[in-house]
């Protein structure tokens, strides 16, 4: 069947019908898949190009959301869609992580994966459509692609693991995990839970691993269909006799060097090797029929191939890493907490030749982030945001804004700690965590969610548990496993897998994992989660030896925040007409004043006498008399049988003649006159609202108290 024709295969899927079509739109990508799911639809195109030329494969992954998808009008002042939200970057990131493995190697021409969601519904988030998308393009294309994958969401609801659930059910989630995977294992995982134990975790993921081949089957089916021939792709292979010269010349110096437990001096000391190579190898003067270019990519490739199979050979030879530590021993830690004077919390947190200076910034409702999606418009209250300046690894290079890497780094650290974030009614400041990584050599991530349980407990956050964060690798050779913990850079760059993993003493918070290698056995991943838990323990003992909980107040630099509930039918007299009230109040007091629909106030300030004065402005401007209280009012009329007492700001109440004083009364003005400040008691509050009081009563409890 050629691909001009329409081709579908649906199939049930766990409350939602799925479709994966092709045929019918985007006939000139290379591939082109039609995913929907309700009323969720989804287009992925796989594209391929030229050559261009280098060591890599140059490929592109953008998730991209439309508005019109959600029957909305961007927002601001610009009214189409512009560089990719937070949100859409972290998605592309999903699809690029398990996809970009399973391409040949050497593979070197351009391909673009292009997922654009057309219509979105509640129910069915298009991010897991959008990474079966794109595997089922680059599958039924001619790209060699080594799939196909496919991704679910898993989350556990009230005890029950549920495979992609509506938002609305996520929130009452404690376990919720993206997880993509092959036919035969899982390949990339990414999520949070509230303090999960690891083998609730592990249940959780295989799970979905289970659930996905309904998934992997349906895109089999399609690319059996009208899946093209393949471009025919053989891998380079350099001369034998090439790679046995650069292997005698250099393989002693590069296991001394290799050797070297400085990172920067193991990596000038590789280098050294590397230019001796090139220069016994590259003639300064090729001759006629040479491809001087073609030969300096050979001899490279077979240089980092030998660093490659060196470095993971002598960690099972001599049992030691590059740095000399065995595979279970997390590298040096030291901390110092409360290092910048004007910022509200703040630590220099580091582990090795890694560092990052944390700091946690409080602000007041004004400051939460809003968010505008295909949602709902949200406010965020917790942020992290991770900076990876060149000067930490050493690197001259032009500042940028943040990359996918950092923003994807910063949400993993974010997820870990929003955990353990506690509740705005409990602590109602918004939250910013800014990691800035001073020197990097692997878990930079890691060390920002140490920093930030760190940051916070110097800010004086109330958090429900600190978290720490340990970041663990695997070499794999035919039978022999090696597990690391807390890896370095150049241990991440060569191992098989790279597993971070985040939480409290009591569970997990958050996971990332990406594997690069098929076939990841149950017991592996299991260990790996057991060494991993062991390390976040002796990380968290090293953390709470310098500071174990909050401090007691926060910054004199941070405002203050004073925070309670009004009934919501005097939200107006707060506000007053056009807002008058409520700036009144915020001007004379210097104050902020925050109002939700709920009737919940908060009040910040930096001057807490003008604070109080203002909180208590707004309780006596929306407060209820009670029966039985003493107020303090004023006199505001007088009448034969009575005098009218305002005992909060619009509310009057009569004081009969009766209850003015114990003796007979004759003529009100006897006792009272208008403007006089009196203390009454409420006696009663009748179903018309009207307030009666008396003067009497609180001179009867008063002569009663002195008697006492």
């Amino acid at each position: 069947m050629s691909l001009g024709e329409r081709t579908v295969v649906e199939k049930e899927f766990h409350g939602s019908k799925i479709s994966f079509e092709s045929g019918k739109v985007a006939k000139q990508a290379s591939g082109s898949v039609m995913v929907r799911a309700g009323e969720s639809v989804v287009l992925v195109t796989a594209t391929l190009g030229g050559e261009r030329g280098g060591d890599f494969l140059p490929l592109t992954i953008d998730y991209v959301e439309k508005t019109y998808a959600a029957g909305k009008i961007p927002g601001g002042f610009f009214k189409r869609e512009g560089r990719l939200t937070e949100r859409e970057t972290l998605i592309s990131r999903f699809i690029d992580r398990p996809c970009r493995p399973l391409f040949k190697e050497g593979f070197t021409r351009e391909v673009q994966v292009v997922a654009t969601v057309l219509s979105a519904d509640p129910q069915n988030d298009t991010d897991m459509l959008a990474l079966c998308g794109a595997s089922a393009a680059l599958s039924i294309s001619e790209i060699p692609f080594d799939g196909p994958i496919a991704g679910v969401r898993v989350a556990r609801i009230g005890g029950k693991l549920v495979i992609n659930p509506a938002f609305i059910d996520l929130e009452k989630a404690d376990i919720n995990f993206i997880v993509a995977a092959t036919s035969d294992a899982i390949v990339m995982v990414e999520g949070g839970a509230d303090e999960a134990t690891e083998g609730d975790v592990l249940e959780a993921l295989f799970f979905a691993h289970q659930e996905i081949q309904t998934l992997i089957k349906m895109q089999q089916e399609l690319a059996d269909k009208i899946g093209k021939e393949k471009v025919e792709y053989v891998p380079r292979e350099v001369d034998q006799e090439l790679t046995k010269g650069i292997h005698q010349l250099a393989l002693s110096d590069l296991k001394a060097a290799v050797q070297v437990q400085d990172k920067l001096e193991r990596r000038d000391a590789i280098k050294a090797v590397k230019e001796k190579v090139r220069e016994k190898f590259i003639p300064a003067e090729p001759s006629s029929d040479q491809d001087l270019e073609q030969l300096a990519k050979d001899v490279d490739t077979v240089f980092e191939d030998l660093v490659y199979d060196t470095v993971r050979g002598s960690m099972f030879d001599s049992g030691k890493r590059l740095d000399g530590r065995d595979n279970k021993t997390v590298r040096a830690i030291d901390i110092e907490v409360g290092v910048l004077p004007r910022a509200h919390g703040s630590t220099l947190f580091t582990r090795g030749e890694t560092q990052a200076i944390v700091t946690a910034t409080l602000g007041v409702g004004q400051d939460a982030q809003r968010i505008d999606g295909l949602g709902a418009e949200q406010t965020k209250t917790f942020m992290l945001h991770y900076n990876f300046p060149p000067f930490c690894v050493g690197e001259a290079k032009p500042l940028r804004g943040p990359g996918r890497r950092e923003i994807g780094h910063g949400a993993l650290a974010e997820r870990a700690l929003s955990a353990v974030v506690p509740g705005e009614r409990e602590f109602p400041y918004v939250i910013r965590i800014v990691s800035e990584i001073t020197e990097s050599n692997g878990s930079s991530s890691m060390a920002s969610v140490c920093g930030g349980t760190l940051a916070m407990l110097d800010a004086g956050v109330p958090i429900k548990a600190p978290v720490a964060g340990v970041a663990m690798g695997l070499i794999k050779d035919g039978d022999k496993t090696a597990i690391l913990t807390d890896i370095l850079g150049d241990e991440d760059h060569l191992g098989d897998m790279d597993f971070k993993v985040c939480g409290t003493e009591k569970g997990i918070t958050a996971l990332q994992m990406d594997i690069k290698i098929k076939g990841l056995e149950k017991s592996i991943m299991t260990s790996a989660l057991d060494q991993a838990k062991e390390a976040r323990l002796h990380i968290l003992g090293k953390m709470n030896d310098v500071i174990s909980k909050a401090r007691g107040d926060v910054s004199r630099y941070a405002p203050r925040i004073e925070s309670f509930k009004v009934p919501t039918d005097k939200i107006r007299d707060l506000i007053g007409p056009g807002g008058k009230v409520i700036k009144g109040i915020q001007e004379s007091c210097e104050v902020k004043i925050n109002i939700d629909d709920n009737g919940n106030v908060t009040v910040s300030g930096s001057d807490p006498d003008k604070l109080r004065a203002a909180v208590e402005t707004c309780k006596s401007l929306t407060e209820k008399p009670e029966e039985g209280r003493i107020y303090q009012g004023i006199v505001k009329r007088i009448a034969d049988f009575g005098a009218f007492v305002e005992i909060l700001p619009g509310i009057d109440g009569l004081v009969h003649i009766s209850q003015l004083a114990h003796e007979r009364v004759d003529r009100v003005e006897d006792i009272v006159r208008e403007g006089d400040q009196v203390t009454v008691k409420v006696l009663e509050i009748d179903r018309m609202g009207k307030v009666r009081l008396s003067m009497k009563e609180v001179e009867q409890e008063g002569q009663a108290a002195a008697s006492r």
